[in-house]
């Protein structure tokens, strides 16, 4: 069964870029390829993937600065309301809640599964579209004081997995559901 699973990074303070939207942070930090909830096994569970406009525009502009090639043989949904020129033929670009594009993200992921690229803000509208299974956070021993936030929605998670890998401290988080606000007593 596909599941919708969020991979990604953070600081301790919860950032997932700066608010330059870098990521310098994250690449001084060490890691072991092989290590417990590393990328590699992941990204072969993968068959599509969903981004956000911010995630997609930071890795056009640092495949330009680097002269990488598009990393992602999967189809690629970028969730924008620009409509920008897509790098590779596999990236489409598609607006509006990600509960609209369900059926063609599971088709797209066929047997496997969807990751969520990001950022935080993505997340949370799959979370609130019931479309978010699990998030995998690698927490960097680094605070930022302000950025990106790692998750946009009051959400209720349950942890499954931890682990340390190199620096990191890595988890895996069944996605309960959104947090349903507390009533205000007067």
């Amino acid at each position: 069964m596909t599941r919708f699973r969020y991979y990604t990074a953070s600081t301790l303070d919860g950032f997932i870029a700066d608010p330059h939207d870098s990521l310098d942070w994250l690449f001084e930090q060490k890691h072991d390829a092989d290590g417990p909830l590393n990328y590699d096994d992941f990204a072969a569970e993968i068959g599509a993937l969903a981004m956000g406009a911010t995630t997609y525009g930071w890795i056009v502009d640092h495949m330009a600065e680097t002269g990488e090639a598009w990393s992602y043989d999967q189809p690629t949904f970028v969730f924008t309301h620009r409509r920008p020129e897509p790098i590779v033929d596999t990236v489409t670009f598609v607006s509006g809640d990600p509960g609209e594009h369900r059926e063609t993200l599971l088709n797209a992921a066929g047997h496997r599964d969807v990751w969520v690229v990001g950022g935080g803000g993505l997340a949370g509208q799959f979370a609130a579209a019931s479309m978010l299974d699990e998030m995998i956070v690698s927490y960097a021993p680094v605070t930022l004081g302000a950025g990106r936030p790692l998750f946009g929605l009051a959400c209720d998670f349950e942890l499954v997995e931890h682990g340390r890998n190199g620096a990191f401290l890595v988890s895996r988080h069944r996605v309960v559901g959104p947090r349903q606000p507390t009533p205000v007593l007067t």
